[in-house]
């Protein structure tokens, strides 16, 4: 018995990490820094740096459409939809919103907020009729954007962030939502979790053991399966090798966050999703560096592709997962 233990093991362990990379095919390139994708009638749409914002169709990628929403050089790190439009609101001050018709791309400011400290992190929509979006603030008090029943406003509460907490405009994941939560990712000399219940519109905050401390280290991007299971992901970006602490999970909604793979995972990543219907099981995470899969809840990951440059990912279905970041989009599919 004692011989057939390693043999098991090492078979379990290749069922465990048995997805590899099919294909990696680039399907856009283009002088352009994408951090933000949505997904809609088969095409991969995309908002960059140069006001650009366009897509590509997945089937046919020589099917795409670029356009620019501004003459003003604006960098998109933002993206989000409805059922008729995409949304995007420029890093930097003055922050413009803009929307953009899906089926004929007309495009309208409708939303300007000229703080100065405005530069707005992510832009999501919780359901057809709710948004919100996450902004840096000048006066250390949590500054949420929020669309409702078509109308525009800041949102009120009493969160005050802690000297040098703040998010990072990394992948547009760093806010999350289920039919009851919504959760935001902070990162810098605090990392912690914000959490807003829908039901009474009120927030709860809850500190993680995660890395944090210096302005570069933090959450970079977070993802819920539902009302309990969540990951979070990030690191330091100018520590790209380092791994200590920077991923976690949660089973009760944020409240708290165990720390997984510290010290035996790929570095720093920029964005985490997980599989669509794997109910939390297998889990994709991107960075500047490389592609790693967990097929565990997190608990492990193996680092599936040295491609570099990716900033942002989303899953197509179970086996494709298009990706962005420096110069390109690419898709890739995965074999199990």
């Amino acid at each position: 018995m004692k011989k057939l233990l390693p043999i098991l093991f090492s078979f379990l362990g290749i069922l465990t990490f048995s997805q590899q990379v099919e294909s990696l095919t680039t399907i856009l390139s283009d002088k352009i820094s994408i951090r933000a994708l949505e997904l809609y009638d088969g095409k991969v749409w995309y908002s960059g740096t140069d006001s650009k914002f366009g897509f590509v169709d997945l089937k046919n990628p020589q099917n795409q459409k670029q356009i620019k929403l501004s003459e003003e050089k604006l960098q998109f790190r933002t993206l989000a939809q409805d059922k008729d439009s995409l949304y995007v609101v420029n890093i930097e001050s003055p922050a413009y919103f803009f929307k953009i018709d899906k089926k004929n791309l007309n495009h309208q400011l409708v939303f300007t907020d000229r703080s100065k400290a405005a530069f707005y992190d992510a832009f999501h929509f919780v359901n057809e009729k709710l948004a919100f979006a996450f902004s840096d603030t000048d006066d250390n008090r949590l500054k949420l954007t929020m669309y409702k029943n078509g109308k525009w406003s800041f949102f009120e509460n009493e969160i005050k962030l802690n000297p040098g907490e703040a998010a990072f405009a990394a992948s547009n994941t760093n806010i999350a939502s289920t039919k009851n939560y919504l959760w935001i990712a902070t990162g810098g000399k605090a990392s912690r979790i914000l959490r807003l219940t829908f039901k009474n519109e009120k927030f709860e905050v809850f500190d993680t053991p995660f890395i944090q401390g210096e302005s570069s280290q933090g959450m970079y991007s977070i993802d819920f399966v539902n009302d309990k299971f969540g990951v979070v992901v990030g690191g330091d970006y100018t520590k790209q090798d380092a791994n200590i602490n920077n991923i976690a999970t949660t089973n009760d909604g944020g409240e708290t966050w165990q720390i997984q793979a510290s010290g035996k995972n790929t570095g720093y990543t920029t964005c985490v999703k997980i599989k669509p219907n794997s109910k939390g099981k297998e889990i994709i995470s991107v960075g500047d560096q490389h592609i790693s899969y967990s097929s565990d809840f997190g608990k492990t990951w193996k680092k599936i592709s040295d491609e570099k440059g990716f900033f942002v990912c989303k899953w197509v279905d179970g086996n494709r997962v298009v990706l962005a970041g420096k110069d390109k989009i690419s898709l890739m599919k995965l074999k199990f």
